[in-house]
């Protein structure tokens, strides 16, 4: 079979597949929704709504660099039924305890945390498996389809979740969630992935199950381009982590709960039209600069947010800046999948993942004492920038975040020029082969397993 056909022939599996997951993806975005406000109704407490939701986030983080290096090792497809599967269960146990009656807080720290080691498996997996399945000018548009369903689970799951708690109760989102998975086994069953050839970099990192997950930091540090790329994420990262935590207030200092959900949903509906315009155009054909061309709108929209108490400018602001969220993301998502070799892409991509996503936490933490103590004082009526910043921005109550969200603007705007200014991300396309381009070893040599089906 020609290239071009199996690459036709891989692109209709990932559609099937894509399917399956999108319907996952928006299930498991109605449960989390769900099972938030569950947890603060019955506790009344966000510390303990915090804990929940870090039970089911730091198992998946601290388990997914063992995740990314069994993922390479096994066929991607059985990675996925293995992900989907698991966090089925532990769904399906809240489910249970939920029919019973017998559902307690604690009882969520254990099933969600489990859940969260299968799902450990389910990123790295579906990424690489991509990679094998499209043609390398596909990925970007591949790569819109994959955030479409993020994005749409954002904009269906609160007012679907609110309904079907209204209606039917916890117990059937959590239902349809588990049908969900159900489904997305299901299409899992009938498709079957290509094998990842074995690349020279794959050959030399065979050995024991941690140090291959360990390769995957190796393999991104040799790598300058790659590893500033990983940098620069983070950063934006941090940047944005405190925006998700001081929207609310922000917001709510000038209007009330109804605009902060109108805002949300224009953020939601953004997302959407970007994730669908990256999947229709793949992004430009040089993807450091989708990259950066589109975190420099989402700087100047932090700035914008906050120079006025405009629900009209914050609204449009969200609109325009999550428009190009998913730009930035499917351009950095075509370039490693172009850059990395397919069989090491597992545990590459889950390095990647857990040390870009480890900064949005640490900007949870910190958003919170920096907001009240330092920056809301400031911009009060007789705060120290009463008389100077709050002369253009105004002074008040969340006017404070206002002037954290400018600074914040300001600081994107400043690492995504540093980012351009270093020449190994600038010319990253240029000075680091396609994997491609990479010849393949000969003899692999009998330590490396077929990853066949």
């Amino acid at each position: 079979m020609h290239d071009t056909d199996q690459k036709t022939g891989g692109m209709r599996v990932f559609l099937i597949v894509w399917a399956g997951q999108f319907v996952s993806l928006v299930g498991t975005a109605l449960t989390g929704f769900a099972l938030s406000i569950w947890v603060y109704l019955e506790t009344g407490s966000a510390t303990q709504l915090s804990l929940v939701l870090l039970a089911a986030q730091l198992p998946q983080m601290l388990f997914t660099p063992i995740a990314g290096a069994l993922v390479d090792r096994w066929d991607r497809r059985w990675a996925m039924i293995l992900a989907d599967t698991g966090a089925g269960v532990g769904t399906l146990a809240i489910a249970l305890l939920l029919f019973t009656d017998n559902l307690q807080i604690w009882h969520l720290y254990i099933a969600l945390g489990f859940s969260g080691i299968f799902q450990s498996f389910q990123w790295p997996a579906y990424s690489a498996a991509t990679s094998l399945l499209v043609s390398k000018e596909q990925y970007g548009r591949a790569a819109g389809m994959v955030q479409m369903a993020e994005a749409v689970g954002q904009v269906i799951a609160p007012a679907v979740a609110g309904v079907l708690l209204a209606f039917g109760g916890l117990e059937t989102v959590i239902l349809i969630d588990v049908i969900s998975f159900v489904a997305a086994v299901a299409t899992l069953l009938v498709v079957r992935f290509p094998k990842a050839e074995v690349s020279a970099s794959g050959a030399a990192a065979a050995g024991s199950l941690l140090s291959e997950a360990r390769f995957g930091w190796t393999y991104i540090k040799e790598r300058h381009g790659l590893l500033a790329l990983l940098w620069y994420f983070a950063s934006v990262n941090l940047v944005f982590g405190f925006v998700s935590v001081l929207a609310f207030p922000l917001i709510l200092g000038f209007a009330d709960e109804i605009a902060v959900g109108n805002v949300f949903s224009a953020a939601g509906v953004g997302m959407v039209v970007g994730s669908v315009a990256m999947s229709i155009w793949g992004g430009p054909k040089r993807r450091i600069n989708g990259v950066l061309g589109a975190d420099l709108i989402l700087g100047l929209a932090l700035i914008g947010f906050g120079l006025r108490p405009s629900l009209t400018a914050v609204t449009i602001g969200a609109l325009i800046g999550f428009i190009a969220i998913p730009i930035a993301n499917g351009s950095s998502q075509a370039l490693w999948q172009s850059k990395v070799e397919p069989d090491v892409q597992g545990r590459v991509f889950a390095v990647r993942r857990v040390l870009a996503q480890i900064a949005g936490p640490v900007a949870m933490l910190m958003a919170g004492p920096l907001a009240d103590g330092v920056f809301e004082p400031l911009l009060q009526e007789d705060g120290a920038l009463a008389d100077s910043v709050g002369g253009v921005i105004g002074v008040g109550p969340g006017r404070g975040i206002a002037f954290l969200f400018i600074v914040l603007g300001g600081i994107s705007l400043v690492f995504t020029l540093i980012a351009y200014l270093y020449p190994r991300l600038r010319n990253l396309e240029d000075e680091l082969p396609d994997h491609d381009e990479i010849a393949v070893p000969a003899d692999p040599g009998p330590a490396v397993a077929s990853a066949a089906d």
